[in-house]
């Protein structure tokens, strides 16, 4: 496991994260398909935290796109490095994240966040701003819509419908199983909303969320109860 400090000036208030955000959505590439679904490399990555001990733990776990076998994976910990403000969780995450990815053993391919990409009040949730920092094609599967509305898709699985703010459409509501409360599919960096949903698709072929998010959410569970033992 990787122990990961602070970042040297790092945003300590929230005006100072919101210009980050100003600065870096710019940079969000959009007018890429980005990798085609179950080839290559896919990686989960995901946080679990201990807030009493103010500490933070990452997880990423690298999955073969076709199989959806474990390739490989690293977890890092860290000190809590942002207060909770909602719109500005990214801060609090990022830099036990990328120690996680860094200590991959192989090249992570497509990054799945739990969590928003475009899907954000900023048009910057993680999975835009990891994509950003790291160069990496990254998506964002949530479980809930956070602000923004949706009509409810049809009940069989692949149905969706826009997630929308206002007239914009920011993301899909994608059902994975029939019946089931749908995810919630933003794009990050470099792929399309196309082509992410049908990632999303690929990555669930048993269960609502995908498996790149389940395997990650797990081990960061783990690893954060031998961190902090």
């Amino acid at each position: 496991m990787t122990t990961v400090a602070i970042p040297a000036g790092w945003p300590a208030t929230e005006e100072q994260a919101r210009a980050v955000q100003d600065e870096l959505r710019g940079r969000v590439v959009r007018d890429e398909p980005g990798p085609p679904p179950g080839t290559g490399y896919v990686t989960g990555v995901d946080v679990a935290y201990d807030d009493e001990r103010d500490v933070v733990v990452a997880a990423a776990v690298v999955l073969d796109a076709a199989s959806l076998g474990v390739v490989a994976e690293a977890t890092a910990v860290g000190q809590v490095s942002f207060p909770y403000v909602p719109g500005l969780l990214a801060f609090r995450e990022i830099p036990t994240v990328l120690a996680a990815l860094d200590a991959l053993q192989c090249p992570p391919g497509l990054v799945v966040c739990d969590g928003y990409g475009l899907a954000h009040p900023r048009r910057f949730g993680l999975a835009s701003h990891l994509g950003v920092l790291t160069g990496l094609p990254t998506i964002g599967v949530a479980k809930n819509p956070f602000t923004f509305t949706y009509e409810e898709p049809g009940t069989p699985r692949g149905s969706a419908s826009p997630l929308l703010a206002g007239d914009e459409e920011v993301g899909r509501a994608l059902r994975t199983r029939p019946g089931i409360k749908p995810v919630f599919v933003s794009v990050g960096h470099r792929v399309s909303l196309d082509t992410a949903c049908a990632h999303t698709l690929a990555l669930t072929p048993a269960y609502r969320l995908p498996e790149t998010t389940r395997r990650a959410d797990s081990l960061c569970r783990r690893a954060l109860k031998e961190a902090t033992l």
